[in-house]
């Protein structure tokens, strides 16, 4: 048996709990390796509708992209993992250079240490003392283990302190800036960020590494706003340290960066004057690895500074043509038990012939909206789609894409299954 919990994954067998494989690799009791070993068809291999897709070249793709322009800018890389929950996936994110994987509750960090995580991120408050006392326990065992999490409140400091006393380490620990009234989390004012640090100083179980914060979280977020907060947030990590509140530590951490504006995180992390200690400028975003259809393609950095690279949508959803009741109305049978749908309904992309094979794009086609196993199409014509076809839609939100499939084939574009991405929300 593999000691690699990641390669072990291709010993699981594929059954009734993946949607959309094929019936005859569980009625024969193929392992998922096994199954990747065939290199079967999408489309004549015996996979079942509604099926989603991962594509290997955008995958790629993107993972080379955000990792290059990370390392154009002198950027340390976290990638927020609760976006695919994918072990694979965080290992090629590493490949490319990732310095570790960013998450936002504890179930998540427990899963990035199951499959061998070493640097973990947690971007948000910790108070669970079931959940910190596992993590002093994953740093007791492990020497090698660098764990990172946000303080915003002097309460939350009390209440961690509580859950740790008597601990061998301490837990490190930034102080998240908010964004704003209104925000989301975050200590509102510098000096209740000065007031949580000066708590987080008089506990025996943490040290102050940073600050941290997520700018998409500006209210009205625009391009002078941003930039605004964030040099507030560098600016009390410069504040900080020239009071010597980093005094304990090797590193300074400063983090930001989401998915919509990491051309702003760059920009103003590069103005960041030197410290008295080196400075992790660390970015965190997380949808890039399979980008989508709408909501990231519009907000997508790369499109104020094209020059710097680009993203490609990954997913592809294959539904089928179940019912043709009239010349403008449609139904495929995925839904929202399939479907991401909390940032606009997903658009048709793709027709296939399932008898030819021969593909056309959706021209005509609409979603209109989703029942539970059903999408409902609007067409422009009885020609449009017939029952039977293939349908491909393109969603937004990768975070509610990948949670809803526990088991995603990557495809060539020759159609050719080469591998698994196996999900774990």
């Amino acid at each position: 048996m593999p000691s690699d919990p990641v390669q072990a994954l291709a010993q699981e067998p594929v059954d009734h709990r993946f949607k959309g494989l094929p019936p005859d690799a569980a009625q024969a009791g193929l392992t998922v390796g096994e199954l990747t070993a065939q290199r079967r068809s999408l489309h004549t291999g015996g996979f079942t509708t509604p099926v989603l897709t991962l594509d290997a070249e955008a995958l790629s793709h993107n993972l080379a992209a955000l990792g290059t322009y990370a390392e154009r800018h002198g950027l340390a890389f976290a990638p927020h993992g609760k976006t695919c929950m994918a072990p694979q996936l965080f290992r090629r994110q590493l490949e490319h250079g990732a310095w570790g994987i960013t998450a936002a509750v504890p179930h998540q960090a427990r899963v990035y240490r199951a499959f061998g995580i070493q640097r973990i991120f947690l971007a948000n408050e910790l108070v669970d003392a079931a959940a910190l006392r596992w993590v002093a326990a994953e740093l007791a065992a492990d020497p090698g283990f660098r764990f990172v999490c946000y303080v915003d409140s002097v309460r939350g400091v009390q209440l961690m302190d509580r859950a740790l006393a008597g601990q061998p380490q301490r837990v490190d620990v930034v102080v998240e800036l908010g964004a704003g009234e209104g925000a989301r989390t975050g200590a509102r004012t510098d000096e209740d960020c000065r007031a949580v640090a000066d708590a987080v100083a008089g506990t025996d179980t943490l040290r102050l590494v940073g600050i941290a914060g997520y700018e998409a979280e500006v209210p009205g977020a625009d391009p002078d706003s941003v930039h605004a907060y964030l040099r507030r947030l560098t600016g009390l990590a410069a504040e900080f340290d020239k009071a010597g509140r980093f005094a304990e530590v090797d590193e300074i951490v400063v983090s930001a960066g989401g998915s919509a504006w990491f051309d702003a995180v760059a920009d103003v992390f590069a103005e960041l004057p030197e410290l008295s200690r080196p400075v992790l400028k660390l970015l965190r975003s997380g949808a890039y690895v399979s980008h989508d259809h709408g909501w990231y393609t519009r907000l997508t950095p790369f499109n104020r500074v094209p020059e710097e690279g680009g993203l490609r949508p990954a997913f592809r959803l294959w539904t089928q043509v179940v019912s043709r009741p009239s010349p403008t109305q449609a139904f495929v049978n995925a839904g929202k038990r399939d479907i991401a749908y909390d940032l606009g309904l997903p658009e048709a992309e793709l027709v296939r012939d399932p008898l030819t094979g021969a593909e056309r794009p959706a021209t005509g086609v609409r979603v209109l909206k989703l029942s539970d196993q059903h999408a409902w199409l609007e067409t422009d014509s009885a020609e449009d789609v017939e029952v039977g076809d293939w349908v491909a839609l393109g969603m937004s939100h990768p975070c509610t894409i990948f949670e809803k499939w526990p088991l995603i084939p990557v495809v060539e574009a020759d159609g050719t299954v080469t591998e698994y991405v196996r999900t774990f929300f």
